[in-house]
């Protein structure tokens, strides 16, 4: 089975891209919606969390806003909370891979936000067969973002300062989807590369 990773900034066309492989009954693992799980009701990162971070969890859940606010201005805070997300996620992944592979998937992605900054070294990156980036010039990337609710200007800078800037994640890439003009493009582009990769 192969691994593929997919990756690019916020507002860049991830969730396009997931339909996509979802489409050709490619598994898509979600590791933004395997966060909130985590943080939801019994999530086994709740109480984790609230120990770290006390105050932040409300009605037996992370609320985000307070972690947010609690995380977002302080580095180190940051990494605390990494420590604990991150190894909970990769299990995550793991019994998703697994599943896959017992259900004989011919290739599973795993949709990973912060892929190459979680990811630093090269053997971290070695289980996967190739990483698909999308990416969108910088405006169109504001335009999209911006329209989410309670998104600010600020907010956005604030997220991109986390992130690895959109050349250096189209050097890393195996593949570069280009997601600035269509949605008709963009799937265009992913199934022609599914064409080429066999499936």
């Amino acid at each position: 089975m192969k691994v593929w990773g997919l990756t690019g900034g916020i507002g860049m066309g991830k969730s396009t891209a997931a339909r996509v492989f979802r489409s050709h009954r490619i598994p898509v693992f979600d590791a933004d919606e395997a966060v909130h799980a985590l943080q939801a009701k019994g999530g086994a990162a709740v109480w984790p969390i609230e120990r770290e971070f006390p105050g932040t969890v409300r009605d037996g859940a992370v609320n985000r806003e307070a972690l947010r606010r609690a995380v977002l201005p302080d580095p180190a805070a940051l990494t605390r909370l990494e420590r604990i997300v991150h190894p909970l996620v990769r299990r995550a992944e793991a019994r998703f891979l697994a599943r896959a592979r017992a259900q004989r998937a011919k290739a599973a992605v795993l949709d990973i936000p912060l892929l190459f900054e979680t990811r630093k070294t090269r053997e971290s990156l070695l289980p996967f067969d190739a990483i698909f980036v999308v990416s969108a010039p910088a405006e169109v990337q504001a335009q999209r973002v911006l329209r989410r609710p309670g998104m600010t200007p600020a907010r956005l800078e604030a997220i991109r300062a986390r992130q690895m800037p959109d050349a250096e994640k189209r050097r890393r890439a195996t593949y570069v989807v280009r997601t600035g003009l269509s949605r008709f493009h963009t799937v265009a582009q992913l199934r022609r590369l599914l064409r080429e990769e066999g499936l």
